[in-house]
């Protein structure tokens, strides 16, 4: 059930004077961001609308938000309400915040409007690595990773370990057996979920034999982005949550975030993270700005380029793979790719620089029904571009 507007009005006269890709000055939300209207900013109301419907009649599962950007606007946003308490029942609700069906931490936190960013956490994660490289507190994307872990020796003396670099855990050819894609999240046979029923994670991802050399073969691996969580730690001195505060939400004006622990006390880098949508889309918005909000530089320069060059390609998808973003490829003058943040459930953040758009979906199909599928929802927002 559709439970606000779909399409904003136009607050004041002076939002319609931007349209298209180009703008005369980029519009930075901080804090919040500015209204206008799609036709205003040349998207085409109908097709939102559209899509707006079918989320609405439930033909997607169960989104709980969707909300499109453009031009440093916000154009267009509708949130749905589904009845998770309903739909938790007969399922174990443990209070554990790691229990996917707890209502109190799935998919928001104690029921306010902080949405789980799921594995949009490790898109956050990077960021934050980039920024410890520009700051001088990590020496580069090459450095070797096992200075960092001298109070985690590994299980085996697998000398392939020796090789890994912080660049093999950003693009997940880390060459560490794992398997978090051939059974759902809620089996116990998969290595995430048994991560998260462990009582150290960085431990239990050290443990796990090699399987290949790193940089040999791509394999989802939501163990290295707890590695990455370590390494910000050891670097920097800092927890994530607090240098996230520091360095990447409070220049952009996040205020309102929630990041949880494991039970070390370490962040849960690879999932643990709860955002407002809108303030997701601020995220988006800087790699769409190349790293810069207003004045200052928060990514260092290149950083988002590095991140999203398509060099990684999982085997069987169209999709590549950067530093913990996707990257889908679509058509357009300039055989374009969207960068995209996936997180279990259905939280997609979709950034398309060629067409200033930032796009914002949340839900929590863990159930009966598919997520939504991200090429199918960047068709659509395509779709609507003038």
């Amino acid at each position: 059930m559709r439970v606000s507007t779909a399409a904003i009005p136009t607050l004041l006269a002076f939002f319609t004077a931007t349209s298209g890709t180009a703008q005369e000055a980029r519009r930075w939300p901080t804090p919040e961001w500015a209204r206008s209207t799609p036709e205003a900013q040349s998207l085409d109301l109908a097709v939102l609308d559209e899509l707006d419907r079918e989320f609405a009649s439930g033909a997607h599962g169960y989104i709980d938000g969707m909300m499109v950007f453009r031009n440093g606007y916000l154009v267009y946003e509708s949130e749905y309400e589904n009845d998770y308490d309903q739909l938790f029942e007969g399922q174990d609700q443990t209070p554990s915040q790691y229990n996917y069906y707890n209502p109190d931490w799935h998919p928001y936190f104690e029921r306010g409007r902080l949405h789980t960013m799921q594995s949009i956490s490790k898109s956050v994660t990077s960021a934050l690595v980039g920024i410890a490289i520009g700051r001088g507190e990590i020496p580069s994307v090459d450095v070797l990773v096992a200075q960092y872990f001298d109070d985690y020796a590994p299980s085996d003396a697998d000398p392939r370990r020796g090789a890994m670099t912080l660049r093999h855990l950003l693009n997940m050819t880390s060459g560490i057996d794992w398997d978090e894609t051939s059974v759902p999240y809620t089996n116990s046979r998969n290595s995430c979920a048994a991560m998260e029923r462990s009582e150290d994670w960085v431990r239990y991802v050290q443990n796990q034999p090699m399987r290949a050399a790193p940089g040999e073969e791509f394999a989802y691996n939501s163990g290295v982005t707890v590695l990455l969580a370590h390494i910000l730690l050891r670097a920097t001195g800092q927890q994530a949550d607090a240098y996230a505060r520091q360095h990447l939400f409070g220049p952009l004006g996040i205020n309102d975030f929630y990041w949880k622990k494991t039970p070390t006390g370490l962040i849960d880098a690879e999932g643990g993270l709860y955002l407002r949508p809108e303030d997701l889309a601020k995220f988006g918005y800087l790699y769409l700005a190349g790293g810069l909000w207003g004045d200052q530089r928060v990514l260092p320069e290149g950083w988002v380029e590095a991140t999203m060059e398509p060099a990684i390609q999982p085997p069987g998808v169209p999709r590549h793979y950067g530093y913990q973003w996707w990257l889908l490829p679509y058509e357009s003058a300039t055989a374009g790719w969207a960068y995209v943040g996936l997180g279990y459930g259905g939280q997609r953040l979709l950034v398309i620089r060629e067409y200033d758009l930032v796009a914002v979906f949340t839900g929590w199909n863990i159930y009966d029904k598919p997520q939504l599928n991200p090429e199918f929802a960047l068709e659509r927002l395509l779709r609507a571009v003038h």
